[in-house]
């Protein structure tokens, strides 16, 4: 595998990867088209907490990492409690704007802090730790990148947040759905192809 294909992988896996996108994914999936099928909320929640615990069942079995798979299996929890709690199927998706909001914000402090999140999170792994500091033009770079999660983030918010308030379940859960797989993988993508336009800061 190339360097750049290897940083490419570093860099997905880093935010969450395909794998933490099945885990946390599916489970959404499930309790959006069993709400449809059976118009029972506490089925819905029980078969996506279900879902969630089986991933995480198969993903130690085959001795791969469970971190994305426990981190959804809380979720789905976190989810379904928000759920119950009303009795409001629309609040199974509060976490997930919430989420996005915490992410978001979190983002965009970073960059005008001048202590982009990417930079932190990828710098170690792409073995320049935080070098890059030191580097305006890897600096400007890990900021741009990031710039494009703080859209995405705040993106999924504008968009998602007026459905929630409509009170429709099914065009929530099906843009929650829309706007997170293709989203994630465009942002990705788009900072690795900022990312590896800038070699990484050696080490002396």
């Amino acid at each position: 595998m190339s360097e750049h294909n290897q940083d490419k992988e570093t860099v997905i896996n880093a935010l969450g990867g395909k794998k933490g996108l099945i885990d946390s994914g599916l489970p959404s999936i499930i309790f959006l088209l069993v709400f449809n099928i059976k118009h029972e909320l506490q089925l819905a929640i029980w078969s996506a907490i279900c879902l969630s615990l089986l991933l995480a069942i198969i993903r130690l079995i085959k001795k791969d990492t469970i971190q994305h798979a426990i981190s959804g299996v809380l979720g789905v929890l976190i989810c379904a409690y928000f759920a119950r709690r009303t009795g409001n199927a629309t609040d199974f998706y509060i976490p997930k704007l919430l989420t996005n909001l915490g992410y978001g914000t979190a983002y965009l402090i970073a960059n005008i802090a001048g202590w982009p999140l990417l930079g932190i999170v990828l710098g170690p792994l792409l073995g320049e730790n935080f070098e890059w500091r030191h580097n305006p033009v890897r600096k400007k770079m890990y900021i741009r990148a990031s710039w494009i999660w703080v859209g995405m983030f705040f993106t999924r918010i504008a968009v998602q947040y007026p459905i929630y308030r409509s009170g429709n379940v099914n065009l929530l859960g099906t843009v929650n759905l829309a706007m997170g797989y293709p989203l994630f993988f465009a942002a990705a993508y788009g900072s690795w192809l900022i990312i590896k336009s800038v070699p990484p800061v050696k080490k002396d």
